[in-house]
C-alpha cells in the first residue's frame, strides 16, 4: 500500500533536506529522498555541497592552509618546525570524516524532525487526484505519494565536450577532492570559485598551479576593486594565472593531460599537466525524474521553470536551488526550501536577492553583498564609496594577515547601503554584518556609529563605513 505524505522532498542536499526539515516544523508529514552514497553504500545526505563540495573543500583549504602557516609563517611568531612533512593520507581521512559527521548529522536532524528518509533516487511516477506518485528506486523499489512534491535535486559539473571527465587525469569538483598524491603540475581550467579554491589547496600542498580563464577579466562578478587587488595577491602568492585564453585540443595520455590554447595576444601555446582540473560551470540537474512524463516544463537552459514563489507549471509542484534559475549557492537553496515549505503551509516565505551574500573563501578571503561598483555605474546610480585597508587594523597586524580592504558603495542622497565588498581575512564571517544592514535597508552612517569591539576585524567594515563621509578615523 502506498505511504502517503503531506510534502515529498526529491533531494537531500542543503534546500532539500532543510525544506523536510521545516516542513515537518510546521505540521506536515514530510518525506526526503536522496540517493547519495558513501564509501560503505550507505546513505549520504547533503548533496554535493556536504559530500563533494562546499564542506570537503573547506576541511581541505584549513588543513592546506595549516601546512603552508607551517612552513612559511610560523617562524615569524617564534614557532619553528624542523621536518615539515606532509601526509596527505591522514589529511584527505580528516575531510571525509568531517563530511561523514555533516552525513550523520542530517541523519539525526531527520529523526529529531520525524522526516521520513528514503535512500534511493525519486522520480515521478505519475500524477493523481491525491497528488504525485513518486517512484523510490534504491536497494528495494517503492511507491510513495505526495500531496505537495519539492524538487531539490542539485547540479552536475559542466564538462568541455572535448574532455569528458575520467576523475583520474581530468577532474571536476569531486576528483579535484580526491587526489592521492601532490601532482608536479596542475592545471585549472576555469577560474572561478571551485577552480580557485582547488587551486589554492594544491599550491599550497606544492603543486605548481596553472590557471587558464577564458574571460578577459579576472572574477567578473567582482567588485573590480577588490578583483584587481585579489589577482594581485593571488598571483604573487604563485598562482600563474593567465586570462582572455581560448582552450583547444586536450589529450590525456597515460600519465598526463595535455593542453592546447591560444593565449591572450593570440599565440599559439601548449602546456602539460600531471592532473587538469575542470571548473567552467554547472548545469541543472533533471536526469532521471521524467518530467517529460508529468509535463514538468523546464527553460530553455535545462533548469525546471518556476516562477517568483518557486512554484512550476504543475499544481502543488515546487523547485528549488541549483535546479531553478538564481545562484548556485547552497544557502540561498536553504533560504528556497524554507520559504517554499512556508508557502505551503499558507505562510508568506521570504527570500531577497538582492541580499544574498558570496563567498570564495581563497586566503585571503572574498565576499560580498548587493551591487559592485561597476553595476551601480552601468545603471546610472550616483552613489558614494569608503573603503578602509586591513594593513590599518589593530587584530589583523596581530594576526599577521594585512592583506586586502572592506569597501562600502551608498546611495549618494539616502546614504542607503547599495553593496559592501571584502577581500581579507575570515571575511566569509563579517559579510553578515552587511547582510543583516541591507535587510533592514541601514545607511552607512548607521553601521559608522555602531560600536565594534576592540581590537577586533569587524572594525575594518565601521571604518569603511566611515570613509564613505570621508571621515575614517584610522586610516
Amino acid at each position: 500500500m502506498s505511504k502517503i505524505f503531506d510534502v515529498v522532498v526529491i533531494g537531500g542536499g542543503p534546500g532539500g533536506y532543510v525544506a523536510a526539515i521545516r516542513a515537518a516544523q510546521l505540521g506536515f508529514s514530510a518525506a526526503c529522498i536522496d540517493d547519495w552514497k558513501n564509501a560503505k553504500g550507505g546513505p549520504a545526505p547533503g548533496g554535493t555541497c556536504t559530500n563533494v563540495g562546499c564542506i570537503p573543500s573547506k576541511a581541505l583549504l584549513q588543513s592546506s592552509e595549516n601546512f603552508e602557516h607551517a612552513g612559511h609563517g610560523f617562524a615569524e611568531h617564534g614557532i619553528e618546525v624542523k621536518g615539515l612533512t606532509l601526509n596527505l593520507g591522514q589529511m584527505q581521512a580528516r575531510k571525509d570524516n568531517v563530511v561523514k559527521q555533516n552525513n550523520d548529522g542530517i541523519l539525526y536532524l531527520f529523526k529529531k524532525n520525524k522526516v521520513t528518509f528514503f535512500h534511493g533516487r525519486g522520480s515521478f511516477e505519475k500524477a493523481d487526484s491525491g497528488g504525485y506518485a513518486i517512484k523510490v528506486t534504491g536497494a528495494s523499489e517503492e511507491i510513495i505519494t505526495g500531496k505537495h512534491i519539492i524538487l531539490a535535486t542539485g547540479s552536475n559539473p559542466r564538462a568541455l565536450p572535448s574532455a569528458p571527465f575520467d576523475e583520474n587525469l581530468i577532474l571536476s569538483n569531486t576528483g579535484a577532492l580526491a587526489i592521492d598524491g601532490v601532482p608536479k603540475k596542475l592545471g585549472v581550467i576555469g577560474a572561478g570559485v571551485i577552480g580557485l579554491e582547488m587551486g589554492s589547496v594544491w599550491r599550497r600542498l606544492g603543486a605548481e598551479v596553472t590557471v587558464l580563464e577564458a574571460l578577459p577579466a579576472f572574477l567578473g562578478a567582482v567588485d573590480e576593486q577588490i578583483a584587481k587587488e585579489a589577482f594581485k595577491l593571488f598571483t604573487k602568492q604563485g598562482l600563474a594565472i593567465h586570462l582572455g585564453v581560448k582552450i583547444g585540443a586536450i589529450t590525456a595520455g597515460k600519465k598526463d593531460v595535455t593542453v592546447e590554447y591560444t593565449d591572450d595576444k593570440g599565440a599559439a601555446q601548449t602546456a602539460v599537466f600531471d592532473k587538469l582540473i575542470v571548473s567552467i560551470g554547472r548545469v541543472p540537474n533533471t536526469i532521471g525524474l521524467n518530467a517529460e512524463g508529468v509535463g514538468l516544463k523546464l527553460d530553455e537552459r535545462g533548469f525546471i521553470a518556476v516562477d517568483d514563489d518557486c512554484k512550476t507549471n504543475l499544481p502543488n509542484v515546487w523547485a528549488i536551488g541549483d535546479v531553478v534559475r538564481g545562484p548556485m549557492l547552497a544557502h540561498k537553496a536553504e533560504e528556497e526550501g524554507v520559504a517554499v515549505a512556508e508557502r505551503i503551509a499558507g505562510q508568506h516565505g521570504h527570500v531577497n536577492f538582492n541580499t544574498i551574500p558570496w563567498v570564495i573563501y581563497t586566503s585571503p578571503e572574498i565576499a560580498w553583498v548587493g551591487k559592485t561598483e561597476q553595476q551601480l555605474k552601468a545603471e546610472g546610480v550616483a552613489y558614494k564609496s569608503g573603503t578602509f585597508p586591513f594593513m590599518a587594523n589593530g587584530r589583523a597586524r596581530a594576526l599577521g594577515d594585512t592583506s586586502g580592504m572592506v569597501k562600502f558603495l551608498a546611495d549618494a542622497k539616502s546614504d542607503e547601503i547599495l553593496g559592501v565588498h571584502m577581500i581579507g581575512p575570515v571575511v566569509s564571517e563579517l559579510i553578515s554584518e552587511a547582510v543583516v544592514a541591507m535587510e533592514f535597508r541601514a545607511s552607512a552612517e548607521d553601521i559608522a556609529r555602531i560600536c565594534h569591539a576592540h581590537p577586533s576585524l569587524s572594525e575594518a567594515t565601521k571604518e569603511a563605513a566611515l570613509a564613505v563621509d570621508k571621515r575614517s578615523l584610522n586610516f
